[in-house]
């Protein structure tokens, strides 16, 4: 076994080994930006999106349950499309202005401490993740590589001229499908430290978590559109850290993302040998990032993740190995004698009819505003946890998303008509199967660390749990970022369907996972509770502003 196992072990058990250094503080004041900054690179606005029709989420995120319009699908994705996409997803779209039960409180009225509200979510508000537009001659922009700026939602050019062939070579053999067909690449990094001054060692396994919120965004918002994206995670890493000029320890690319463009590709799409010229002759980006912070940390096992995960980067798994990691299958039976807990039958679910955009708008974290006065009601929880269940990232290790990684386990406390007791979510049945009797709520509270979330108020708390030894075992240590991005995933359709809902949503990390393996029953086997998710109404008539950018 290597470091891979090591830290997910380390991990599961924070909760009560904390993992090194035990006495790091965060330096708020010389804390670094939330997005890059490149101050001498040519910046141009994108195509506002104010006139783009919306479309309903429920393809997006429930697509067996609810098809394409035929007047929604688009043929590939546009300029004024990808816009969209990028301003929806991880642009800023507000300020966040609400009184909640967040530490962060105090300061949102400063504009220095301000909080800006994002389609998808990000582990702590920090938003590592780094957007990179590899633009070929079948698009709209001249060829070359640019960045997204979420601040500005502009693209700053990085590198002009064509360097797909250097994407597609990276890339290799048994990519995502198309990946060999297209000239326009969305190349997303990670720069550690963006993450790291807050959760030093634990930050691998966040970030982790932030590239499958922001993947997951996509796949709806495409799905919606009748598009469809795969990530691809096993390719050339340190190729393309070579390509934008950022070192691999402190930043990395995590995935590679094809497009399917309107436009049929300009010229053969094949990647051709690798040219002979060493690396001091092949185009690099010389943009650095200026970072604000002047003290920059390391944390050793930050460093170690990122060299046992970058080890065998380009050896993508083999057809089929993935599945030795699936999720455990529904149990059968039907009573207490012979599968080990009652069973209570969900109605089916029931897509709303809220559109894609407005739900992103609406996506927020809920933060002390619980209110279990009004139940949660089975139809809702069953659509809640459909979309979950039906959460794949599909890429190159499951091109055809047959693989469910993630099994979910809800712990209900104020649904109506439902007993409270933890059970576990049976996807194929359509049901729950109780593994735990009687109140929760104080298990909740007690084994959470913050008290920004009032979980004994909320409807129901679901937690997904992923074979995370087991994945590693099957695909390698890359495999950790699969694993933890696949929760991500999860967390990030948990949002969206409870915001076309009309429901007030958390998801948080920081928890006795140990606890929650005990009470699951599963602290024997493999299965590890990587998020907890919290499920319900919140209070009427909050305090809060509207200030709405897009």
């Amino acid at each position: 076994m290597g470091y891979a196992h090591e830290y997910a072990r380390a991990v599961l058990h924070r909760g009560r080994v904390p993992m090194e250094p035990v006495d790091h503080v965060v330096d708020w004041a010389d804390g670094p930006r939330r997005g890059k900054h490149y101050p001498h690179a040519e910046a141009f606005a994108l195509p506002g999106t104010g006139d783009l029709a919306d479309v309903p989420v429920a393809p997006g995120l429930w697509p067996g349950l609810a098809p394409v319009a035929p007047g929604d699908a688009a043929r590939g994705f546009t300029l004024p499309l990808l816009s969209a996409m990028l301003q929806d997803s991880y642009g800023l779209t507000g300020r966040r202005l609400g009184v909640q039960a967040n530490t962060d409180l105090a300061g949102l009225p400063y504009y220095p401490h301000a909080n800006w509200s994002r389609g998808t979510a990000g582990g702590g508000g920090l938003y590592p993740v780094s957007i990179h537009w590899a633009a070929g001659p079948s698009g709209p922009l001249l060829p070359g590589l640019h960045h997204y700026d979420v601040h500005r939602h502009a693209l700053h050019r990085l590198l002009a001229g064509d360097v797909t062939d250097r994407v597609r070579r990276a890339l290799g053999d048994r990519a995502p499908d198309g990946a060999a067909d297209t000239d326009q690449y969305l190349v997303l990094g990670v720069k550690y430290w963006q993450n790291s001054f807050k959760y030093n060692s634990f930050s691998f396994h966040v970030v982790a978590t932030d590239l499958g919120t922001l993947v997951q965004t996509w796949r709806v918002w495409a799905a919606a559109r009748g598009l469809r994206l795969a990530p691809a995670l096993w390719f050339d890493e340190p190729g393309l850290n070579e390509l934008l000029g950022v070192p691999g320890e402190q930043e990395a690319v995590f995935a590679v993302v094809p497009l399917h463009w309107d436009a049929p590709p300009a010229g053969p799409a094949a990647a051709g040998p690798a040219p002979a010229a060493g690396p001091g002759h092949r185009p690099v980006v010389r943009h650095r990032d200026a970072e604000r912070s002047r003290t920059l940390l390391d944390f050793a096992a930050l460093r170690e993740m990122h060299a046992a995960t970058l080890a065998g980067a380009a050896d993508r798994p083999a057809p089929g190995a993935l599945a030795a990691a699936a999720a455990r299958p529904d149990p059968g039976g039907e009573s207490d004698g012979e599968s080990g807990g009652i069973r209570v039958q969900l109605p089916p679910p029931a897509p709303p009819a809220t559109g894609l955009r407005r739900t992103l708008r609406e996506r927020r974290s809920s933060f002390g505003r619980f209110d279990a006065r009004r139940p949660v009601t089975p139809a809702q929880l069953s659509a809640v946890l459909a979309a979950c269940a039906d959460t794949r990232l599909a890429g190159d290790a499951d091109p055809a998303g047959e693989v469910r990684l993630a099994r979910l386990y809800a712990f209900v406390s104020h649904l109506d008509g439902i007993e409270p007791g933890a059970y576990a979510y049976e996807p194929g049945r359509g049901g729950l199967r109780r593994v735990a009797d009687g109140p929760q709520g104080a298990f909740l509270q007690a084994n959470y660390f913050l008290a920004n979330y009032n979980l004994e108020q909320a409807g129901a708390v679901l937690v997904p749990t992923v074979r995370t030894t087991a994945v590693l075992d099957a695909v390698g240590e890359r495999g950790y970022r699969l694993a933890v991005a696949t929760a991500g995933a999860v967390a990030q359709s948990f949002y969206l369907a409870a915001a076309a809902l009309g429901l007030g949503a958390g998801v948080a990390l920081g928890f006795d996972n140990v606890s929650y393996a005990e009470r699951l029953g599963l602290a024997d086997g493999d299965e590890a509770p990587l998020l907890i998710m919290a499920l319900g109404h919140e209070r009427p008539g909050p305090a809060d502003f509207h200030h709405e950018i897009v």
